[in-house]
């Protein structure tokens, strides 16, 4: 059997059930987390036909969904095809592809063989996402292919990958701030004033501090002894939600707390003007709490969007610039 010649497996019929709908976007979840972005999209009135693995395809235009790592903008599908000509399918639409594979492993490799390699190297912080442009592929049949050529990540599957620290910070909670910076591709630096709010054990601050901002950390916990110590840092232990807001370059919260506590917290700073930029996390116990995310969607000039490192939780930014649009 030649390797153009793979035999149909058994989800053939899931298949063609798909087949009966077109499909004018595909929303890609987290691992974990489809429900919450089912739950987001049925908020929207957007109907799901099918599920292909994380993969949630609707036959509606695309809308924006925070809980989706990536979105397919404009997707097509071609049947009928071998492996060369799904390749040379892909091909003739552009160079760069990132593939999500789900089932159809071989044959999707073989196609992938034919296709010009894509750098998806870790980053190595401070650095930005990339700008160069990528397209999403995957196979829903041996020989079936939907793919699009535009998407909303500039990260393969969304999932943001970099070379760790694991030694300097007290957790892995500043994978989450460097992706927020490499997303909005503009970080703080010498001479910024940052404020971290609930900042123990200090993850986040030692980030602020490594960039040689002056990191503020506000926390009736006491900070881990290494992060205190390094220069640049000053230890408050007090209250961030008793906190008057005050003159800062950046506000950041990685607090865990109810989102319309953070959210009553957000608008008193933004009221008050006192905060250039905003990054914190929306952070959820239980239920996911999909008004509270929509109110702080809602905010002008603010985004919302579940990052790679992100758990049962969002990132919500808050002034950034037209050529800082988040990616």
């Amino acid at each position: 059997m030649t390797s153009d010649a793979v035999e149909i497996s058994g989800t053939a019929s899931a298949a063609r059930e798909r087949d009966t709908l077109p499909i004018q976007a595909a929303y890609l979840a987290a691992e974990g987390y489809e429900r919450p972005l089912a739950e987001e999209l049925s908020r929207r009135c957007v109907t799901i036909t099918a599920w292909h693995g994380r993969l949630a395809l609707s036959p509606e235009p695309p809308v924006e969904a925070a809980w989706a790592l990536d979105i397919w903008l404009a997707p097509r599908q071609l049947t009928g095809l071998s492996v060369k000509g799904a390749a040379d399918a892909l091909r003739a639409v552009q160079r760069n592809w990132g593939v999500y594979a789900v089932d159809h492993h071989r044959r999707i490799a073989l196609i992938q063989d034919r296709l010009p390699p894509v750098k998806a190297a870790p980053l190595v912080f401070p650095a930005a996402a990339p700008s160069a442009h990528l397209g999403a592929w995957t196979l829903l049949a041996p020989d079936r292919l939907l793919f699009s050529p535009v998407k909303t990540s500039p990260f393969i599957n969304g999932e943001c990958y970099f070379v760790e620290d694991r030694i300097g910070p007290p957790s892995r909670a500043y994978l989450k701030l460097w992706e927020a910076f490499a997303r909005a591709r503009v970080w703080p630096g010498p001479g910024d004033t940052c404020l971290d709010l609930g900042a123990s054990p200090g993850g986040w601050t030692w980030v602020l501090a490594r960039l040689g901002a002056a990191a503020v950390a506000v926390d009736k916990a006491p900070l881990d002894p290494g992060i205190a110590a390094m220069p640049g840092v000053t230890q408050r232990r007090e209250s961030a939600f008793a906190l008057a807001p005050e003159p800062v370059d950046w506000l950041f919260s990685d607090i865990a707390a109810y989102p319309n506590r953070l959210l009553t917290l957000v608008h008193r700073w933004i009221a008050a003007g006192a905060a250039r930029r905003i990054i914190c996390t929306i952070k959820f116990q239980g239920e996911t709490d999909h008004g509270a995310a929509e109110a702080f969607a809602a905010i002008p000039g603010g985004c919302v969007a579940h990052l790679f490192h992100n758990k049962h939780e969002l990132t919500f930014w808050w002034g950034f610039g037209p050529t800082e649009n988040i990616a």
